[in-house]
């Protein structure tokens, strides 16, 4: 146990503390990207349920003053009625594959007098808000919408200047045309009569399950890596030690060695030296005979 008494130092004790911390984090973005799977099949399974309905009338799915429905959300709906061109909005900031570009919001007034927010889709062009003069125009007289529900923006982006805006709501394009309108808005699908100049429509939104599964087991993985670099670093660590403690080992007992083979020369010295005084002595004595 003695080789583990270097985990318990400032330094490994704060190591471990990090590691803990890292790989908290990591689980719970793993859990989150997992949460936002089951959120994005959820609202996939919405969206195939109601682009396979049939088109409602539009009362029958909107409210004027009320907000839509998440389940409502892409909900094919029909309306009747004119365009309002003189209160045309302009989504400003609407890139397409690079391309600078504008969408186009026309309100269509219905017979009770509230207007439907028609998105009529998307057009090219260096246009920011205020000059509509070189949009295409919708058709003209009573036309028949179909389009599918979609859900007021909040926020600051959805504020309304100069008949131009950033993201489409009801509540705020309502005050500022001072008409009263349907919540939420349409993406157009077909007008009847069909327009002399047709805008690109709204594109769907994909139905696959996203990122979401291989995002959340890459965040697990990045958990498991701290972990083991961790006890890598540990097992790594603690065999040096070891080593050092061998080395250490192995030099005194070679020190030890040194001593008792010097202490042996010593003595085989000092025996070298009695035997030959006693020859001295032995032929000393020899002489004096």
């Amino acid at each position: 146990m003695r080789s583990f008494l270097f985990l318990v130092s400032r330094r490994w004790l704060l190591f471990a503390v990090a590691v803990v911390l890292i790989a908290w984090a990591c689980w719970w973005l793993g859990e989150w990207q997992f949460h936002r799977l089951e959120d994005r099949k959820a609202s996939n399974a919405i969206v195939e349920r109601n682009e396979s309905l049939p088109p409602a009338p539009v009362a029958s799915v909107l409210r004027p003053g009320s907000g839509v429905s998440d389940r409502d959300e892409w909900r094919l709906v029909t309306a009747t009625g004119t365009y309002d061109t003189d209160h045309t909005v302009v989504l400003r900031y609407a890139t397409r594959d690079g391309q600078s570009g504008v969408d186009v919001v026309v309100p269509l007034v219905t017979a009770s007098g509230t207007a439907l927010l028609v998105d009529r889709g998307w057009t090219p062009s260096d246009n920011r808000g205020g000059d509509t003069s070189t949009l295409p125009a919708p058709p003209s007289g009573q036309v028949t919408v179909t389009g599918w529900v979609r859900v007021d923006a909040t926020g600051d982006s959805a504020a309304v200047t100069d008949l131009s805006t950033r993201a489409i709501s009801s509540v705020e394009i309502g005050k500022a045309i001072d008409t009263p309108v349907y919540g939420g808005f349409v993406d157009l699908k077909s007008e009847d009569p069909p327009a002399a100049d047709t805008l690109e429509p709204t594109e769907l939104p994909e139905l696959d399950n996203g990122p979401h599964f291989f995002y959340g087991l890459q965040w697990w993985f990045f958990g498991i890596l701290a972990v083991f670099g961790f006890f890598y670093l540990l097992y790594d660590e603690r065999r040096a030690l070891l080593r050092g403690e061998t080395s250490a080992a192995a030099e005194a007992m070679a020190e030890r060695k040194q001593k008792k083979a010097a202490k042996q020369a010593q003595k085989q010295r000092v025996r070298a030296a009695y035997q030959r005084a006693y020859a001295a002595e032995r032929e000393a004595k020899a002489g004096e005979d």
